[in-house]
């Protein structure tokens, strides 16, 4: 195989894990926001709700800032003082770990 080729097929490889570096996060705040969501359309209806852990696990899980776009777009738990203060918490220190990760692994 050329050195070419060979620089090329590394390029890629990198490329591919940064992609799947942060495709993990996307899809968990996805979920976290999607939970806050099914939460505050089972709270209006009546229905059977998402219990309060789970919502925490996923944010505590980098679902961080889907647990505070949740909250704040979806209006959703805004009156638990808990959720105020935690969720917002929860985000900046998993932004806090993403920083100290990407900084250690350049």
């Amino acid at each position: 195989m050329p050195v070419h080729e060979n620089k090329t097929h590394s390029f890629i490889a990198e490329e591919i894990k940064k992609v799947k570096g942060i495709s993990v996060p996307v899809h968990l705040n996805i979920v976290s926001f999607s939970l806050m969501a099914y939460d505050k359309r089972c709270a209006r209806s009546g229905k059977w709700r998402i219990p309060e852990k789970m919502l925490f696990l996923a944010a505590a899980c980098f679902g961080g800032l889907g647990g505070v776009l949740g909250m704040m777009l979806c209006r959703h738990k805004t009156r638990h003082w808990y959720f105020r203060a935690f969720f917002p918490v929860l985000l900046i220190v998993q932004i806090v770990i993403v920083y100290v990760c990407c900084r250690q692994l350049r």
